[in-house]
This record gives structure tokens, sequence and C-alpha cells, in this order.
């Protein structure tokens, strides 16, 4: 490693049972009076935000609630979400719920304090001014977007996922509460424990590793190994769920500082054609991914395998790795994860997509920090045997 390194991740963390109850105090200290909350239509219904309303009424703190993402966050979420904040003169955001409500609250938050559209923001380090003030509290132990520079807006338009990063999309508070993950579906807690998996294995052997995001991927390598498959067998084992969520905040802070490699390049295409929820298509590709890619740094492999609790002792470090790939593809198998054909990715529309797939891929630059750099022809072979 040439030169510093700049290591990011929220001012404010608080982490473990009822640190949602922090919001009202947290919003209260950021001078907000009122609120823009954002999550999803389930989440309210479900009682799930309770204990975050609950907590900003406590502080005196108006709640002006947007409940309307209802999938993978789009263009129009951010536009409705902005005139509502408009309209009630929110002073800040806070964000409940997975990916999604967190990735719109990101944009919508952002977009209050800059001008334009958000898809002026596309890319890496496009905006100028701080964003508003923004709360965010997971309720999946997954995408990490708490404590990321990231958020990912599908244009519907042009079927593009737009990656857009800077750090005035970090959100300065991230409130990570266990309790909020109980009872999660076993399918969501597969997709998005996976997820979790993918970016701290990814941010671990990314060509822009370094040291701390080093110990933050290896953390939660071994976490996510041991207690996905517990949090999935019982949704209510809180033990298992409190390491699961630890592990996914800890590859989310890994990966906005590593970034993420060849499985979430060839991921957002799948996303922007086919419509698969992030979470699966990665789960979906990382075992085709790591057996291509894992002699391009069988050392940084083999250490994988270690945190995931197999004795690589007189191993060669390409047989560690290899080790290490078998029990991540046994684990997508146990947490049942189907293959991209049983995800609704149809042979025919493939065919016809997958060369600007590959070509998509690539244009990320996410494949460009993978330690085997894929040719497109490669990426399309990756995509078939992934089929």
């Amino acid at each position: 490693m040439n030169g510093s390194r700049v290591f990011q991740m929220p001012p404010i963390i608080h982490f473990g049972n009822n640190a949602a109850a922090q919001a009202g105090p947290e919003a209260k200290r950021l001078g907000a009076k009122k609120v823009l909350l954002v999550t999803d239509a389930i989440l309210m219904q479900s009682g799930a935000v309770k204990p975050v309303l609950e907590s900003l009424s406590a502080a005196g703190v108006e709640a002006v609630i947007f409940d309307k993402v209802v999938s993978e966050p789009v263009l129009s979420f951010v536009d409705e979400g902005m005139k509502l904040l408009l309209r009630k003169k929110c002073e800040a955001v806070v964000a409940v719920g997975g990916g999604s409500p967190i990735d719109t609250a990101k944009a919508v938050a952002v977009m209050a304090a800059n001008p334009g559209k958000i898809q002026d923001y596309m890319g890496i380090g496009k905006i100028g001014h701080p964003s508003l003030p923004l709360i965010a509290v997971p309720t999946t132990a997954g995408t990490g977007s708490e404590v990321t520079i990231f958020t990912i807006i599908t244009d519907t338009t042009r079927d593009v996922k737009m990656l857009i990063g800077s750090p005035h999309v970090m959100p300065r508070v991230a409130l990570v509460d266990p309790l909020m993950t109980l009872g999660m579906p076993r399918g969501l807690t597969a997709a998005t424990g996976l997820d979790a998996l993918t970016h701290a294995i990814e941010a671990y052997v990314s060509l822009k590793a370094q040291p701390l995001s080093d110990v933050m991927a290896l953390s939660a390598i071994e976490l996510l190994s041991e207690f996905l498959p517990q949090a999935w067998a019982n949704p209510n084992n809180l033990h298992a769920r409190t390491q699961t969520l630890l592990g996914a905040m800890q590859a989310g802070i890994a990966f906005t500082n590593a970034s993420v490699a060849l499985v979430h390049g060839m991921s957002r295409p799948i996303g922007a054609y086919f419509h698969v929820p992030h979470g699966l298509s990665n789960a979906a590709l990382l075992g085709v991914v790591m057996e291509f890619s894992l002699m391009g740094n069988p050392d940084r492999y083999a250490r994988i395998a270690e945190a995931m609790g197999i004795d690589t002792t007189g191993l060669l470090p390409i047989e560690a790795a290899e080790e290490g790939t078998l029990l991540v593809k046994k684990l997508i198998a146990d947490l049942e994860i189907p293959s991209l054909e049983k995800l609704g990715v149809e042979k025919k529309k493939l065919d016809k997509v997958v060369e600007q797939m590959a070509k998509d891929a690539i244009a990320s630059g996410s494949p460009g920090n993978n330690p085997r750099i894929a040719t497109p022809q490669e990426i399309v072979e990756l995509y078939y045997k992934a089929f």
C-alpha cells in the first residue's frame, strides 16, 4: 500500500438492544424539530417503526411519514420524498428499514441541500454540499447502508442502477438495534446476510483493501459465517441476530473504505435488466466468482477460509482458498438461495443482453478491484455458470 488512505464511518453509532430509542435525542441534538421519516408500508403496518416514532415524539420532534418505498429504490421515490420534505419544511431525515428505505432517504437528504437532479450525481465524489442530517435505523442485517458513503438508485427509464458515492451521503448517526431485526422472514435473512458476507469478502480481497478495512472485513466474515445460519434457522434467536447484525455493519464499514469487486459489478446489471433484488443476485454469483478469482490472491482467500473456521494446517494457500470457497458454496446452498434461472432471469432475454451486461459490469468500476481481472467474455461465461 503506497501513501496514506482515508477511513470513513458515521460520527456516531449506537449499537445494541433499544438503540432505536435514541432517534429522538439524536434528532434533537442535530437541531431538528421536524423530520421526514422514510420507511415502507409493511414496516409501518407491522409496528416495527413504533420505537422510533415513540422516541421522536418523547423528544418533541414531529415526524412526517413517507412510507412509499415498496421496492428497490427508484427515481420516483426520491422525487416524491423530496417534494414532501420541502412542502413540510423538514430539517432532517430519519430512515427506518432495509437498504431500500435507507438508500432512498440518503438520496432525499442529498437533494434537499444540492441543486439539479439526483442523476447529476451518479458516480463518485460529485456532491458539492453536505446533505441534510440523516439518522439511519436498519431493520435487516445486510446492506450496511447505515454506515456507508454510497446510495444506489435505479433509473427505470434507462434500466440503470446509479451508484452515487460521497462522504456527504454518509448518515450522521446510525442506530443499529438487533431488536429491530427479530422475526425477519427466512428468505430475507438469507438474502441480506449473504449480501453482507459478499461485502466482507470483496472488501478483503479488493485491490483497494487497507489495514483498517481488513480488520472489519475479517471480523464480519467470522461473525456472519457462524451466526447467519443460526439466525436463519431460528428467526427469534436474539444472540444470533445480534452477531449477524454486527457482522453486517462491520462489512458495510469495510466495503465503504475498500470498495467491492467483481460480484457487485456483475450484480448491478442483473438488478437493472431482471429486477432481481440486490442481495439475492450477489448470493447467486458469490460462489462462482470466488472460484474464478482465488488464483489472483490465494493468500487472501486462504485467510478467509481461516476466518470461517477451517483448519488450514498443512494446506497450501491455494488449497485453503479452495476449501473456503467450497464452504461458502455450501452456506449458500444451506440457506436455500436459488440459481439466477430460478430467480426469474429468462434465458432468451439473457442471451440478448448478456454482452451488454458484461460491458455495464466493467463500466461500474468494481470489477477493476478484483484480484483476478475478468475479460468481457469471462464475465459472460460467469453469468451463464451462475444461471
